[in-house]
């Protein structure tokens, strides 16, 4: 299977990187299977940072290794158990199962908004939910393991414009 890494530059040997800021699945390496989001998300990044240049790297990543190896999680909608899931790993506070992937909805600029008001207490999970429905939300996988990296083979990469 072909994902993709948006980023400032090209990365050709991904690394786990300590996370100072709580993400959606916590510290990992992040991509997505849609090439166009890792295409935006390249230029979010050249913009956040102000350096680089947007680019894309592609990989293959072994899933039927994966599938008998790795401890994998996958949250097949934006449900209440990926609400609180990413709510925790936000909020720093996650304590549950580690797994080496986490495949899921990525709460993206457009989302985000209304994560905020759930974190801040203002919508419950139910409208939240609700909320979220109306959304059209992407995928992300997130690497967070050694050894799922180890399952990733750098393919090219490219800029974006």
């Amino acid at each position: 299977m072909l994902l993709y890494h948006g980023s400032n530059l090209t990365v050709e040997k991904p690394k786990l990187i300590k996370q100072t800021r709580g993400l959606d699945f916590g510290a990992g390496f992040y991509l997505t299977s849609r090439e166009e989001q890792a295409m935006r998300f390249s230029e979010i990044v050249v913009d956040r940072r102000k350096s680089g240049v947007a680019t894309v790297s592609v990989y293959k990543f072994n899933t039927e290794s994966a599938e008998k190896s790795l401890n994998i999680r996958k949250f097949e909608r934006a449900n209440e158990e990926w609400l609180r899931f990413v709510a925790d790993n936000r909020l720093k506070t996650y304590t549950g199962v580690f797994y080496d992937v986490v495949i899921g909805a990525v709460a993206n600029d457009t989302v985000m908004p209304t994560i905020q008001a759930f974190l801040g207490g203002f919508l419950n999970e139910q409208a939240t939910i609700i909320t979220l429905k109306t959304s059209k939300l992407f995928d992300q996988w997130c690497l967070k393991s050694e050894k799922a990296l180890s399952l990733l083979q750098f393919v090219e990469s490219y800029e974006t414009k």
